[in-house]
């Protein structure tokens, strides 16, 4: 960035680098969390047909209010959900920016436990909202006590829990989100990017918005349902809440093509999430033979694996790229990050892993 924009830009802002992982034309592509499997034939045709049913009135706008969508949206997600409980934007970041720019803004505190998505700062550096860190322990875990302890000292307009966790992958106890919703003085976001994946057992924070008023889930398409190039995402929360998001939402922020493909897309669920269990059996294959090679693993309930440690991760990933597999670096020292794709892709990352040590 040249220096005339730098003295442009503002304070807050100067130095920094945008949101985004490498994308580098390799072989084996798995650092960036997507599904590795194309959409199947009947999805792309019914795709295609919805939005051949669009182009003619490409000269009107869209609903604003995207309200099939978010019809579609609640049957999908059950609890008894209703339209009027679920929004709808340009994938779960723009959710959450929108969260970020109705509830938290200048003067305000957002409060995050690290490592966590990276992109949640990133949203409050953007919003001019403070940025608090709570962190986790040593092993990535977070205790319901910790978790009320660091809400109750920066009393936080905006909580943000991920579970799973990204980048460690581990799902949240309920205790945690309870913990923090008794303590919380603002909003509970609960992201829940990758809860298509999370292993049995494992609930999801959608059974607790009947009781919490002040409890937000989101999620989005992109992964499970292998549909990143839509950019799809949305939240489920109390209306009055919903209502509220509305008020900085850019106008038609969703195109009638992008409305029209995720309908088609969730009224054929059952055939794109046909591939979340193959995509687990490779998660759980990375887990217990990268252990038993020697590695430590964080535990998943994502379609990624976090895994280490390295006396050099950065070493470790060029090793990796120099073999045409692309992992990601997230930061963290020791730890590297890998998605876990196709059983090719995870046959050539295991491979890759042969000649790495610690």
């Amino acid at each position: 960035m040249t220096e005339w924009v730098q003295q442009l830009l503002r304070e807050d802002l100067r130095g920094l680098s945008a949101y985004g992982a490498p994308q580098l034309d390799v072989p084996v592509r798995l650092n960036t969390n997507e599904n590795s499997y194309q959409l199947p034939d009947e999805v792309v045709r019914a795709v295609q047909r919805a939005i051949a049913g669009e182009i003619a009135d490409l000269n009107r706008y869209p609903d604003r209010e995207a309200v099939k969508l978010r019809a579609d949206l609640a049957a999908y997600c059950g609890h008894g959900l209703t339209a009027e409980q679920l929004w709808a934007a340009n994938g779960s970041n723009e959710i959450q920016q929108q969260l970020f720019q109705a509830f938290a803004g200048p003067g305000r505190i957002a409060l995050g436990f690290g490592p966590a998505y990276s992109m949640h700062p990133l949203l409050a550096k953007g919003t001019a909202t403070g940025w608090a860190d709570g962190l986790r322990g040593e092993r990535f875990e977070l205790t319901p006590e910790h978790a009320a302890e660091q809400v109750r000292l920066h009393q936080p307009a905006l909580v943000l829990l991920c579970s799973p966790n990204n980048p460690t992958g581990t799902a949240l106890d309920f205790a945690v989100v309870e913990a923090v919703l008794a303590e919380a003085p603002g909003l509970v976001v609960v992201d829940e990017a990758y809860a298509e994946f999370r292993r049995p057992g494992t609930p999801s924070a959608l059974e607790l918005l009947d009781e919490h008023e002040r409890l937000v889930v989101t999620r989005t398409m992109s992964k499970a349902f292998a549909f990143a190039g839509a950019r799809v995402g949305y939240l489920a929360a109390h209306p009055a809440i919903v209502e509220a998001v509305q008020l900085v939402r850019l106008p038609y922020h969703l195109s009638a093509l992008t409305q029209a493909a995720a309908r088609a897309a969730l009224a054929h669920a059952d055939v794109l999430l046909g591939t979340v269990e193959a995509i687990k059996a490779q998660r759980d294959r990375i887990v217990s033979e990268l252990r038993a090679d020697g590695w430590e693993v964080a535990d998943s309930d994502s379609n990624f694996v976090l895994f280490g440690r390295f006396a050099d991760q950065k070493a470790a990933w060029r090793a990796l790229l120099d073999q045409g597999v692309l992992v990601r670096d997230v930061g963290l020292d020791g730890w590297l990050r890998v998605t876990a794709g196709t059983e090719q892709e995870t046959d050539a990352f295991l491979e890759a892993m042969k000649g790495l040590s610690a």
